[in-house]
């Protein structure tokens, strides 16, 4: 709670993804192998998803809202994976958290608990960001197989971290982990170079799962341009 207003539920309860919003979810995908659309990525999922709860595709998204409706954004990641059904944990690139632009450490290797810690703040001030904004603040991430058409799809509130419940070391490549200092489970990665932020997640048992059988016909595109006419000046040649 924000400001002493209740949160909003969304357009369904969290995590709880109905299956009129899958459906929707589904035909969408079944249209882009039709026309022959060759993956999934995440900007085509913010279309997907936004068009399945009848939302908004921010365009130019503000930090972590690129899908928004009536108070609620999401976050909207993607994930291939080869087989969707199995997938237990799932890697999320989280967006690039700078200590040295946002709060002046010049030197990130001198101490690396305190550029995990910086790295963490960062990250949570972003979502104070968008909770300042939005009343319910949700990730949804689709694991996908375009080649098998399996799917999983699941959503979680998106969290605050506390700095002081992780430790940092380096990987092999050079980059810091954070582990949970009770599980000793890896949370998240950070590069040094780019500062590219990622999150590990465990996928919840409320994933719903879904795939799209064999049988969906792929449109010749000269199908499509005799529909639509196609005029060959419509395509200019410049020097």
């Amino acid at each position: 709670m924000r400001g002493g207003k209740p949160r909003r539920s969304g357009p369904y309860p969290l995590g709880q993804i109905p299956n009129k919003a899958l459906l929707a979810i589904g035909k969408q995908i079944v249209h882009r192998l039709a026309i022959g659309v060759g993956d999934i990525e995440g900007n085509d999922f913010g279309t997907i998803f936004a068009g399945a709860i009848e939302g908004i595709h921010r365009a130019s998204p503000l930090g972590l809202a690129d899908v928004e409706t009536n108070g609620c954004a999401w976050s909207v990641k993607t994930v291939k994976a080869s087989k969707p059904f199995k997938q237990r944990k799932v890697r999320l690139i989280s967006g690039r958290n700078s200590p040295d632009y946002s709060l002046g450490i010049k030197d990130p290797h001198a101490d690396i608990s305190a550029t995990g810690r910086a790295v963490l703040s960062i990250w949570n001030a972003r979502v104070d960001e968008a909770l300042d904004e939005y009343e319910d603040l949700r990730i949804i991430v689709l694991i996908r197989n375009i080649e098998t058409r399996e799917f999983t799809l699941f959503e979680e509130e998106t969290q605050r971290f506390i700095p002081d419940n992780y430790e940092w070391s380096y990987t092999k490549k050079d980059n810091l982990r954070g582990l949970d200092k009770i599980t000793k489970n890896q949370r998240f990665t950070w590069q040094f170079s780019g500062s590219q932020f990622t999150i590990f997640r465990d996928v919840p048992g409320s994933a719903r799962k879904f795939s799209i059988g064999p049988d969906v016909p792929t449109i010749d595109p000269s199908i499509i341009l005799n529909q639509i006419q196609f005029q060959e000046d419509w395509v200019k040649f410049h020097d």
